[in-house]
């Protein structure tokens, strides 16, 4: 099989082309000199000159509530543009077999029930990252709308959880909740600090997934891509508050201090958890444990100290 993975150099795609069995396939890895995905012409000529059997789209500008917050022009356009002109690219070019993938933000704010594919569309954004979510939801119903017009197209979504792990951005700028969390506590433990700040009051609930469980996820729906359901939530079904996550991730680092909290700071939903009874029904289940996934992405982390 041949597959055009975009975002390769990212975390999802660095994860899965680690996988143990994507040495199996034959990959197109172009980087953005080779493919600007905002440019519809470019894209369009690069499909349709390699048609691939399949394409996996994982690029995408990515960020913490932070980078959200102070680019929302940037993280709408940049993430609508790249998806709509691959999609259309990919059906023009007559690309049968796709897989986008979505995020978590695309349903309504402050659920406290596990949020289910059908939930997409049904209330209010988190406003935090409405500009990304806006961009994902667009893309994942032009994919629904393309097989709605062609049948013969097989062009599913999945909607992972929140994701950590290998090769993750753990610059404070740009970070997500876990390699921040990583990065600060060990910055504390290596200074002598003896109190690390937690934005807000610590209770909001996060569902995290370790990144190498994404990559088997996708694995799997390439193989069985015609089965599986038009959006497909890929996660735990469990979560942790934040306050828990400090407190595991300590006992990983290794840091004995203790925790203040600022709660003037925004900490966005107060609850994000996805429903995977589809997952379960598909035949998929994730297999790394919180602490075996922090373990793993803290040495990740002590390595690109070293690099540096």
């Amino acid at each position: 099989m041949k597959i055009l993975l975009t975002g390769a150099t990212g975390m999802v795609g660095r994860n899965l082309l680690e996988h143990q069995e994507a040495r199996q396939i034959e990959w197109l890895t172009p980087h953005h000199h080779e493919l600007e995905l905002t440019d519809y012409p470019a894209t369009l000529a690069y499909v349709e000159r390699h048609q691939p059997d399949l394409i996996i789209h994982a690029a995408g500008r990515v960020g913490g509530i932070q980078a959200n917050m102070r680019e929302p022009v940037r993280f709408l356009t940049d993430n609508l543009d790249m998806g709509r002109n691959l999609l259309l690219a990919a059906a023009n070019a007559g690309v049968q077999n796709l897989i986008n993938i979505g995020s978590s933000c695309m349903y309504p704010r402050n659920r406290s029930s596990a949020l289910m594919e059908e939930d997409v569309l049904t209330g209010e954004l988190e406003p935090t990252n409405e500009g990304y979510a806006l961009a994902k939801i667009t893309v994942a119903r032009l994919a629904e709308y393309l097989v709605r017009e062609n049948p013969s197209l097989h062009y599913k979504t999945i909607i992972p959880c929140n994701l950590y792990g290998r090769h993750d951005k753990f610059d404070p700028r740009w970070s997500h909740l876990i390699p921040a969390i990583l990065h600060k506590l060990h910055q504390a433990k290596i200074a002598g600090h003896d109190t690390v700040e937690i934005w807000g009051d610590g209770t909001a609930r996060r569902e995290f997934m370790y990144a190498g469980d994404l990559a088997d996820a996708l694995i799997s729906a390439s193989q069985r891509l015609q089965d599986m359901p038009a959006m497909l939530n890929i996660g735990l079904g469990t979560d942790h508050s934040v306050n828990e996550y400090y407190e595991i991730a300590a006992d990983v680092v290794g840091y004995q201090g203790t925790f203040t909290h600022d709660v003037n700071k925004p900490v966005g939903m107060s609850r994000k958890l996805t429903d995977i009874s589809k997952a379960h029904h598909w035949g998929w289940r994730a297999r790394t444990t919180l602490c075996h996934g922090l373990s793993k992405t803290y040495k990740y982390y002590l390595q690109t100290l070293i690099e540096k």
